[in-house]
Order: structure tokens, then sequence, then C-alpha cells
């Protein structure tokens, strides 16, 4: 958890269903999240009587002739707009946003909360998930990562620091404090070390088209999951796998 000056750039980049010809997106800083509109371009419009072609505007003294404005056939270009600007909401730095099967409503998460968002609404939104104590000092976890259900508009799911994926309910409460259902592994005693609970934490967690299974990714592995199999993975790929033996020099060196 850190207060640091808001750098230029982007976090997380989430498509919305296509409706028309245009794309819409969502895009986050750690601060900030922006609506776009990105659409090709082949119109113009020209024959301005105030403005050049070029887009520099004229002296008015030196007009003499009024002309009317036409339309005519541009070279294909993309062009990106600002729709709306969604801020003010986080305290701490935002990791993820996902957008639900509605295709209206969309969620954002930093360290401590998980906020739910109407993509029409900029200056409003609710808080769905916060897990802050009343003493910092007793924090042990944080949020990595937030995801909706690709078609259960009511279910989302989130991963912490300490390994684990809960899976939350909307319909249960305004404020899901309490989970549906938790997954984690147990982890195997013989093999604890100092860097067990460093490694164990989840960057990302993604569905399947099917919504039936879940994929996470932590520091060395990615792991498959079963949404009716809550005690393990039902796969796990090493990933990294050379980097285990050097994990003590990569601490040292804050990698």
């Amino acid at each position: 958890l850190k207060s640091l000056e808001i750098e230029e750039k982007i976090n997380k980049i989430r498509w919305l269903r296509r409706k028309n010809p245009a794309h819409f997106l969502l895009s986050t800083n750690d601060k900030t999240i922006k609506l776009w509109k990105v659409a090709e371009k082949t119109w113009k419009v020209e024959n301005f009587n105030l403005k050049e072609d070029c887009g520099s505007f004229r002296d008015p003294t030196t007009i003499t002739t009024l002309q009317v404005p036409r339309v005519s056939r541009s070279q294909l270009s993309v062009e990106a707009s600002l729709r709306r600007v969604f801020a003010n909401a986080h305290t701490y730095h935002i990791n993820s946003i996902s957008v639900n099967s509605d295709q209206e409503t969309y969620l954002s998460a930093d360290d401590l909360r998980i906020n739910l968002w109407n993509l029409e609404i900029t200056d409003q939104s609710f808080n769905i998930v916060d897990i802050k104590p009343t003493n910092m000092e007793e924090l042990t976890e944080v949020i990595t990562a937030s995801e909706f259900h690709p078609s259960s508009c009511n279910l989302f799911v989130y991963s912490s620091s300490k390994g684990t994926i809960r899976l939350c309910d909307m319909r249960a409460a305004a404020l899901c404090d309490r989970h549906t259902k938790l997954f984690d592994e147990p982890e195997d005693p013989t093999n604890r070390s100092f860097f067990s609970e460093i490694i164990s934490s989840i960057s990302d967690v993604k569905f399947s088209y099917s919504g039936r299974y879940m994929v996470s990714r932590d520091y060395l592995s990615i792991k498959v999951w079963d949404l009716h199999m809550e005690t393990r993975p039902i796969e796990c790929y090493p990933v990294h796998e050379y980097l285990r033996s050097k994990l003590c020099s990569l601490y040292e060196n804050d990698c």
C-alpha cells in the first residue's frame, strides 16, 4: 500500500461487447477509469468558413465570401474519443476492472475495496467488497485481481495476496463481505519456506468462456480451478521453475 504520484500508464483495458460499427473500451490507470469510443473514419467535413482544412482558424477580417461546408471521403483512419471519466472512488491504486455480462455495469478493484459502477453514471459507485480492517496493523492480505462471471451477472471472484480466490454472489447482500465459495489449496508443510506466502500471491484470475472453470496465476504456477471443487485445483502448470532456486537473490534485489 503506497501513496505515490500517479504515473502516466494504463493498468488494464477491457473491451465492451460490440453493438454498432464502433468499439468501446474501458481503461484505467492507478486512480481514474475512462470509457473510450474507437471508430474508423472514412468521411471528413471540409470547406469551412472560419477554419482551414488543416484545423487552424482564419482571421475573420480576411473572409470576403460565404461558402457551404461539404462532406467528402477521406483516407481511412482510426479515431479514439473520450466518452466518460469515472474518478474519485478509490483511495488505493486500481489493479483491475471487469465488465459485467449485462454490459451495463462493471467493477473496479484496488488493494482493499471493490466498487460496482453503472456505465451511464460517472459520479457514483457502490462499494461491494471492503476488507480494510479498523486497525491497519491487522491487515494480513490485499486484493490482487477481480473478475465478473461471463454469464451470471450476479457472480464475481476476487483473488488475494494470500493465494485465495473468493466467489461472491451480489444477490446475497449489498456488501459482499461473506463469500459464497473459497478456493484455496492446502499448503504442503514439507515445502513451506520463508518465500511461501510471497510466491503464492495471485497476480490475475480469469474465467473460462463457459464459466465452469477459472485460471489463476501466481509467481511460479498457473492453476485451473473447477467452480464445483474448492479444495484444490484440477490442474497446475509450473512457470519459471528455474527461478525457485533463485528466490533468495530475487527477494534481496526486490524483483
